[in-house]
């Protein structure tokens, strides 16, 4: 016999329905709660099943669902129960050929037995706890990152209707001493208040690597920017609370990331791909963990094309009949965060880095991957075309440079 159960996760609970061979249902389906006493339930089910089926551990096959399937997945872990996870494109393919419409969780978790018997699914290849802790910080700085850059949006509409002379005093205006700076002196008034000795002596006292020269510059550039300023005096003060909240929340966030990327840094130089990885041209640190952490373990993948699948950069096909597409765009089914990765790890490479000093000539970062760029565009592709090549052409390097466990050798 070759049992299997299969688990429709919804949030916080599951529906089971168990096959003890193939077209042999067991029992009628029922649900469970994620929590201990569900989980316990599931156990005894488990080995009611294997029981039923001569000894035979049961297979236990589930829908990829974000984050609720986690608390069944560490259970089935502990117990060692075997585990399959189903991309959702999958099943959902296999419950759209029947004529019936219907859908319910105890239909899904028929269907999630009859597709183990029908499709050749391969067990969940599990990924090192190292890595698994790598994506969980590099998509949390990501969501931080998209966060810190939409309230820093509203950060500069409110400086316009502010203090818009406030940016070029500043080098970069969100920068730590440039955001303090203007929480202490958010409006003209505040700024020609003070003498421009106490203006120098609070900006070098925020920034005490620079020098007095330096604080003195940027005082004097303050005074003349609160001069230029149309609004001398503010009559709407909510907009001032308002200005004053968000350089709070972006200084917060800045720490966030700061704490975030130091975290990445001592977890990520114990892993030899992240190492491996930055010695391609154009991968830096944050790409390269970035791009780790969503691959995981590389014998998760048989060849080069199943890892070109995952980060969803594969071609899509449509053809019927006498007809063949001749515009075929990629699948985008696999990790976004993979592909974005990706994507700016081949604009790096193929970017200009220096010219050589005696001559005019021009160097890429990674000059086999803008030849490559190069011939693709001579070819008449268009930039986004010959873009995506490339980040195939960089996935089978990833793949095979990860399979041998050597770095990456530019040509000069």
């Amino acid at each position: 016999m070759n049992p299997v159960i299969g688990l429709d996760v919804s949030k916080g609970e599951s529906q089971i329905q168990a096959f003890l061979d193939k077209g042999k249902p067991y029992r009628k389906s029922f649900s469970i709660k994620h929590d201990l006493k569900g989980l316990g339930s599931l156990l005894e089910f488990l080995h009611e099943v294997e029981k039923s089926a001569n000894g035979n551990q049961p297979t236990v096959v589930l829908e990829s669902t974000g984050h609720y399937h986690f608390p069944v997945i560490q259970f089935l872990e502990e117990q060692k129960y075997v585990y399959i996870i189903v991309n959702p494109l999958i099943s959902h393919r296999a419950k759209s050929s029947s004529l019936r419409k219907v859908k319910t969780d105890a239909i899904d978790a028929y269907h999630l037995c009859e597709l183990f018997y029908k499709e050749e699914l391969e067990p969940y290849k599990k990924r090192g706890i190292q890595l698994l802790n790598l994506r969980n910080l590099t998509r949390q700085q990501e969501s931080i990152a998209e966060i810190s850059a939409k309230t820093k949006i509203q950060l500069h509409s409110l400086l316009d209707q502010v203090f818009p002379e406030y940016r070029g005093v500043f080098g970069d205006l969100y920068s730590r001493v440039s955001l303090l700076t203007l929480l202490a002196f958010p409006t003209s008034e505040a700024v020609l208040n003070v003498s421009e000795r106490e203006l120098s002596e609070r900006i070098r006292s925020l920034c005490k690597s620079r020098s007095d020269l330096w604080a003195q510059e940027r005082a004097k550039k303050l005074k003349e920017a609160a001069l230029r300023n149309p609004f001398q005096r503010n009559l709407y003060h909510s907009n001032i609370f308002s200005l004053e909240m968000l350089i709070n929340l972006v200084l917060q966030y800045q720490e966030h990331l700061s704490k975030i990327a130091t975290e990445i840094d001592a977890l990520a130089k114990g892993i030899e791909e992240y190492h491996i990885l930055q010695s391609i041209p154009g991968i830096g640190e944050k790409i390269a963990a970035t791009i780790i952490s969503e691959i995981g373990e590389i014998d998760r993948f048989n060849n080069a094309k199943k890892l070109v699948a995952f980060a969803g950069v594969d071609p899509s096909v449509y053809s019927s009949g006498k007809f063949t597409a001749s515009v075929n765009r990629i699948t985008k089914r696999g990790s976004s965060r993979l592909r974005h990765a990706l994507y700016m790890a081949v604009q790096s490479g193929i970017r200009d880095a220096r010219k050589k000093k005696t001559t005019d000539e021009t160097i890429a970062r990674n000059k086999r991957l803008r030849e490559f760029y190069d011939k693709k565009r001579e070819e008449g592709k268009p930039f986004r075309v010959a873009v995506i090549a490339c980040v195939n052409k960089l996935l089978h390097w990833i793949y095979a440079l990860l399979k041998s466990r050597t770095t990456f050798q530019d040509i000069a």
